[in-house]
């Protein structure tokens, strides 16, 4: 009787055990002992003190580095109130950097995802919920999208910076208004009215005129991504989408699609 109470114990020893070990590995720390999550759980890019904020949506380092947050876009129009907000939250703070690649750009900025010491949630994801901020491009995590598409879709709902004007998220049915953005990112919705194939490129359509209404352009080249995602662009016609890029000016205005997460189903979110 005494060996099998003392073999019980053991197990219930190690059942704890097990459960601790499995703890921890759902809860790696950041800074401070932050538990991770969407984006903060990308690779680590190491850790350094801002120095400076250069603009709403890049940090100088103490070591002389640039970093760009990765994930977002400032519109002009709330340039100021972004870099204010970013640096109440991070100048003069210890940041951690996450990210798939470390590799500056053009212009030598480090992109990343940034942790600022005493938070617990990505600065891009604090812009966001302040509507200083929309979601970009770029973000290869499906759980980091979804996280800050979330903050931005509450910012918004909530008429939070630049949400608290409504004409903020585009009408589609409006192209003159849309084509007064062009070179800039925005956020644009309606209903698909036709979708068609030219050459080597499918257009979703949201009008008839097709010198003068908003389109969505996607080459076919990446239609293999859209495939792998169980989206069939044919299947999106008279359908409500929200889309996100930089508006051109073509025959009428457009969005380009560089890749499959820049078209949001409004009822989904």
């Amino acid at each position: 009787m005494m060996a099998m109470t003392k073999t019980a114990h053991r197990r219930k020893r190690c059942i704890a055990l097990i459960g601790c070990v499995a703890m921890i590995a759902c809860a790696t720390p950041g800074i401070e002992g932050v538990a991770l999550a969407g984006c903060l759980t990308l690779p680590e890019q190491g850790e350094a003190v801002v120095a400076a904020i250069e603009d709403g949506r890049t940090l100088r380092l103490q070591d002389g580095r640039e970093i760009r947050l990765a994930g977002i876009e400032i519109d002009p129009s709330r340039q100021a109130e972004a870099k204010a907000t970013l640096a109440s939250l991070a100048r003069g703070r210890r940041v951690a950097l996450r990210g798939v690649d470390d590799a500056p750009d053009r212009y030598g900025r480090q992109p990343a995802f940034v942790l600022a010491e005493g938070e617990t949630q990505p600065l891009q994801r604090l812009l966001l919920d302040a509507g200083d901020a929309m979601v970009g491009l770029g973000i290869a995590d499906d759980d980091c999208r979804s996280e800050l598409v979330a903050a931005e879709a509450t910012a918004r709902v909530a008429r939070r910076g630049l949400w608290v004007d409504p004409a903020a998220l585009k009408n589609a049915g409006n192209p003159g208004d849309i084509m007064s953005r062009v070179g800039r990112f925005s956020v644009i919705e309606g209903r698909i009215l036709s979708v068609r194939e030219t050459g080597g490129t499918v257009y979703l359509n949201f009008g008839r005129r097709w010198t003068r209404d908003f389109a969505v352009t996607i080459s076919r080249r990446i239609l293999g991504s859209f495939e792998a995602a169980g989206i069939a662009p044919k299947s999106l016609e008279k359908k409500r989408i929200r889309v996100r890029g930089w508006v051109e000016g073509r025959a009428g205005p457009q969005i380009r699609i560089r890749e499959v997460g820049q078209i949001e189903m409004p009822g989904a979110r």
